[in-house]
């Protein structure tokens, strides 16, 4: 078994999936839809993806050379000025996922023994990658249930809808299952 061959297949496969979930959210919205927000405090859809971005070519541009937290961020800026428009949000949003796809594709056994530092603290490669997976997760959560707050009865589910467990379970498993 090559370990870290298997551990980069399965952070891959994790990451594709959340920016899956990102994508289905953001094809369900509009312009306006992207910067609704449920209150003046709270961030709004572009805003949270602003702040991914931001976290992504920080984190991911030279993972494996230089702190993650580089000196050109300005994590602050990320939570002002919402993208203007969900294309100009989507193109970022692909930007620093690509970003975060090239550095994962690029750890291989020779490589993975390396130290990286987020915020000058040391992390293995697991627990860095471990780190921004957790990160994403949350805010994607977050992406789809503000989504899923805009479009209400309208909103197309990502995954199994209510109702569907049943249905999903008897298509996968060819039978009743229980």
């Amino acid at each position: 078994m090559d370990f870290p061959k298997n551990f980069v297949a399965s952070a891959l496969f994790e990451f594709h999936r959340y920016k899956t979930m990102g994508d289905k959210t953001f094809a369900q919205l509009s312009d306006d839809d992207i910067l609704w927000k449920y209150s003046e405090t709270d961030n709004s859809i572009a805003i949270i993806v602003k702040h991914m971005v931001g976290n992504m070519l920080s984190r991911w541009t030279n993972f494996l050379t230089e702190d993650g937290e580089k000196t050109w961020r300005n994590r602050e800026m990320e939570f002002e000025e919402p993208y203007a428009s969900k294309e100009e949000m989507v193109a970022a949003w692909d930007k620093g996922w690509q970003c975060l796809f090239n550095a994962v594709e690029s750890i291989n056994s020779k490589n993975f023994e390396t130290k990286v530092k987020i915020r000058d603290q040391e992390h293995t490669v697991v627990e860095a990658i471990n780190r921004q997976l957790a990160h994403y997760a949350s805010h994607v959560g977050q992406i789809a249930f503000v989504g899923r707050m805009i479009k209400g009865e309208q909103w197309v589910s990502l995954s199994i809808p209510k109702g569907g467990s049943e249905a999903f379970n008897q298509k996968m498993f060819g039978k009743r299952h229980s």
